[in-house]
């Protein structure tokens, strides 16, 4: 079973380039299913996460090709027949529910596996089918199977449609937001969310959608609407760089970094994130040319109250990377999870590694010690993974991490960019 070694110790210095966006990157090419002609998209981090997606692509009848060389990926979704998702690939990423809203929307029925269980937390599809019904379709639940078919009373022979409706979202989710937005986009009529969900990778798929000729507007604000429109194109797109990927280097480099140069991160995207670390001492200078640079810092850093929320918000994703920050700093921080309820899991690896962290319900009480030890670890799901490859990076001796697959899922070379700052880190098969 492969695994990361990691010798701890030594500075990182030297440039980092950003991958593009996983979160961006599966949506949207889940939403090339409802366009005509072939769909070119750039900027494509090379993760198991996008090879799972291409995977049900095809099983669907899409034709994708993947340059990972090129970070290119080509999709035509022409000859797709099938509108079902099985449980094989999507109990392999919960990502797959997105291709219902897509399937829906061009065939007016869809049939998908109700995703499972997942290690940080259970993420219902409630949200999801409650915006299909308000939308004119039918859901039956049914052998682990959601098959949702719109009712709409159509002119014989044609398909069935969706209608354009007003959707209050109980909570700002983002998977609701997106499989809905997409759903709405082949629709008849307009279509209205209001408490949206405003991450910047819902505005990256709207703006993905409306090059293909779809109608969105409210971009990046909590209430979207969609004009439905009759077909979406195939176009050329670039992802956009991948936010919780910058947050981790930031957070190697104000760990053990000398001068750490970020490239393709856009602060604009994680502003509070960035905001609380510099609250923190963490020394951050945010460039011009879309550049991140993090220095030693020459005063000591101060512990900190963190608490998550959907974006705005103190990202989720990256609770786990700076709870191994707060772990090095002499004092009590305390870390409030508000988004997923088993996101604390990786904090007995961390305290195999000598770490004191003491969970209480939703948060996490955290006393700083003067180092960390080398020690075997386990992922338990992708950010508590990288959590301890970064906590590996500072501790005395030797780290091994086991169920790396868990990295792997969305992280692009993690170990050799790593390598190309200092690290002493190998993948181990």
């Amino acid at each position: 079973m492969a695994k990361f070694v990691i010798k701890g110790g030594n500075q990182l210095n030297g440039k980092v380039k950003i991958s593009g966006a996983k979160n961006s990157a599966l949506k949207i090419m889940a939403a090339s299913i409802m366009a005509t002609g072939t769909t070119i998209l750039k900027n494509v981090p090379a993760i198991d996460d996008v090879l799972t997606m291409a995977e049900v692509l095809n099983i669907l009848g899409a034709e994708v090709n993947f340059n990972t060389a090129q970070n290119e990926i080509k999709i035509n979704c022409n000859d797709i027949k099938a509108f079902e998702a099985p449980y094989e690939l999507v109990r392999k990423m919960r990502a797959s529910i997105l291709v219902a809203g897509p399937l829906l929307s061009r065939f007016g029925e869809v049939k998908i596996a109700i995703p499972g269980g997942c290690n940080i937390g259970s993420r219902q599809i409630d949200l999801h089918l409650k915006g299909f019904e308000l939308m004119g379709a039918e859901n039956r639940l049914e052998h682990g199977y959601v098959y949702s078919r719109a009712i709409s009373n159509s002119a014989k022979g044609l398909k069935r449609k969706l209608k354009g409706s007003e959707i209050n979202l109980e909570f700002p989710s983002r998977g609701a937001t997106e499989n809905i937005m997409m759903a709405a986009c082949l629709s008849s009529g307009k279509t209205i969310i209001n408490n949206a969900a405003k991450e910047p990778e819902i505005n990256d798929l709207a703006n993905f959608l409306n090059k293909a000729g779809a109608k969105i507007s409210g971009i990046g604000t909590d209430s979207l609407i969609i004009e439905g429109v009759e077909e979406l194109k195939g176009c050329e797109y670039e992802i956009m760089p991948d936010s919780i990927e910058t947050g981790t280097f930031i957070v190697a480099g104000a760990l053990c970094g000398k001068k750490v140069e970020i490239n393709d991160a856009i602060w604009d995207n994680m502003g509070i994130f960035c905001q609380k670390l510099k609250s923190m001492g963490v020394n951050l200078e945010n460039k011009a040319d879309k550049t991140i640079i993090v220095k030693k810092s020459k005063t000591a850093l101060k512990p900190a109250y963190i608490s998550t929320l959907p974006f705005p918000g103190f990202p989720t994703d990256l609770q786990p990377i700076v709870t191994v920050l707060l772990c090095t700093i002499p004092g009590i921080s305390v870390v409030t999870e508000n988004v997923f309820e088993n996101r604390f899991m990786y904090a007995d690896e961390l305290n195999r590694m000598g770490a004191n962290i003491k969970i209480d319900g939703h948060h996490a009480v955290i006393t700083g010690v003067s180092k960390l030890s080398g020690a075997p670890v386990s992922a338990t799901d992708l950010r508590a993974g990288a959590a301890l490859v970064l906590a590996g990076l500072i501790a005395d001796g030797t780290t091994e991490i086991y169920e790396i697959h868990h990295i792997l899922r969305g992280y692009e070379n993690f170990d050799k960019k790593l390598r190309n700052l200092g690290a002493d880190i190998i993948k181990v098969s």
